[in-house]
């Protein structure tokens, strides 16, 4: 009786040396490689049948690309075949490294100057969640990022939104001034009346412990909302 046939399961230094893109990384520096080839590097080797590259691709085309990939459940990169635990924490880390380089940007503490600099920290990410999450951006005397903080998940409205915990890291921190941050999983940034509402009563409070709310701002899919600019929650 034959043995069953060894599953194979190329790695990328069985590439050919001209195309394996850690050595293609080495030489031409990383902005040089494809997202296939950046995944490939993190996955390391393939399936049955599969080179390392193909599985990268094959990954990239299931989830829509990088922005997909960040919001796949951990649980669910592990059930895909060619993955497992291990690749999936990987992955996951790499992500969440790049995520956390997007919001520090090339200073430690990144200036916010105008409602674009929020969003632009935030966008990528908050636009594509399937539920609402208010963030607050806590700023020093100079508007400089000190911390970014998730206060809630779920419907965003006066029922729900404890005032304490939205100032609690602003206290915490000694932050001059906050900006809150959430989104709208139906893509369309439009505040509603109950935006209004929990913006207002926020605003007041911040006037009481002498923690200014600069802004509001609602994030859908490539838009956003200030509401500060539209003068909706906020006096003056």
């Amino acid at each position: 009786m034959q043995p069953a046939p060894q599953s194979y399961h190329l790695r990328i230094k069985e590439f050919p040396p001209d195309s394996q893109p850690r050595e293609r990384l080495r030489d031409a520096g990383p902005a040089a490689l494809s997202d296939a080839e950046l995944l490939a590097i993190l996955l390391r080797v393939g399936v049955a049948g599969t080179n390392v590259l193909q599985l990268a691709q094959q990954i990239l085309a299931e989830h829509g690309g990088w922005v997909g990939l960040q919001r796949a459940d951990y649980s669910e990169l592990c059930r895909r075949h060619g993955v497992g635990e291990a690749k999936a924490a990987t992955l996951k880390a790499a992500l969440e490294i790049g995520r956390r380089i997007l919001i520090t940007g090339t200073d430690a503490r990144p200036q916010i100057r105008s409602p674009t600099d929020v969003a632009n920290l935030l966008m990528v990410e908050m636009g594509h969640l399937d539920q609402e999450h208010l963030r607050t951006v806590l700023l020093d005397t100079k508007n400089r990022v000190q911390q970014i903080s998730t206060i809630y998940v779920g419907s965003v409205n006066t029922a729900v939104i404890r005032v304490g915990e939205v100032f609690r890291d602003a206290v915490r921190k000694n932050s001059t001034a906050i900006i809150m941050v959430h989104n709208h999983p139906s893509g369309d940034p439009t505040p509603s009346t109950e935006d209004i509402l929990v913006t207002r009563q926020i605003v007041e409070a911040g006037k009481l412990l002498d923690v200014e709310v600069l802004d509001h701002l609602i994030i859908g899919r490539g838009r956003y909302v200030s509401m500060r600019e539209r003068g909706q929650g906020f006096s003056g």
